[in-house]
């Protein structure tokens, strides 16, 4: 089933379409400017959604676990994407994150198993816990310099991910990168002050990676 929103419409209300199963395309129109809470939740059959300019935030499980939902243009008039607001949508292949966004919000991009690339643009200051948790097909991420914060769990089980550059963080939270089995070197900048609980074991004892540290003074580890 596919559906047009008129052009007369300039709200959707919370939760508005969750759980139609048969709902595979939907136009928005120009005005919108919010995706609200759980609008998209669970429209298993949604395949593609192209977002208009006029929208600034997308909410929490606006999108989540649209299991079909394999494109999805967002505009960079976009500047919050709220707690998983892409959980489990397990068919995305690719996302381009809006470059006026501030942080990206815990679990956003949680179980997006077939996400392979991430960039993250240099308006980002935060990465939220579990935000790319169990991406397991990322193999790459670029993380800019103006990341100063990453939460816990951010890239847990992304068990293809062979390369990421630290950006200056001062501490790696707890299980950051763990069971990132296919990452052979980390190189950890002197900004890092201290290392949470299991931030780095990428797996089991047969898994081993190079890790350099910049820091004349090693940082502390919590086991």
């Amino acid at each position: 089933e596919n559906v047009t929103i008129p052009d007369s419409v300039t709200s959707i209300g919370f939760s508005a379409f969750e759980e139609c199963g048969s709902l595979k395309s939907i136009a928005i129109p120009n005005g919108i400017t919010c995706i609200n809470r759980g609008t998209f939740k669970n429209c298993s059959n949604l395949a593609n959604m192209n977002i208009p300019d006029s929208v600034t935030s997308i909410e929490n499980y606006a999108f989540g676990d649209c299991s079909k939902l394999n494109s999805i243009t967002i505009p960079d008039s976009v500047t919050i994407i709220n707690t998983c607001a892409f959980y489990m949508c397990s068919a995305l292949t690719s996302i381009t994150i809006p470059n006026r966004l501030n942080s990206i919000a815990g679990s956003t991009f949680y179980y997006c198993r077939n996400l392979t690339s991430v960039t993250i643009p240099d308006s980002v200051k935060s990465v939220g816990s579990s935000a790319f948790s169990n991406c397991s097909n990322l193999t790459s991420v670029t993380i800019p310099d103006s990341v100063t914060s990453i939460g816990n769990g951010a890239f847990t089980s992304c068990s293809k991910l062979n390369g990421v550059t630290i950006p200056r963080v001062t501490k790696l939270e707890n299980n950051v990168f763990s069971y990132c089995s296919a990452l052979t070197s980390i190189t950890i900048p002197n900004s890092v002050t201290s290392i949470g609980s299991n931030a780095l074991r990428i797996g089991s004892s047969s898994n081993k990676a190079t890790i350099t540290m910049t820091r004349t003074t090693p940082p502390t580890i919590t086991t």
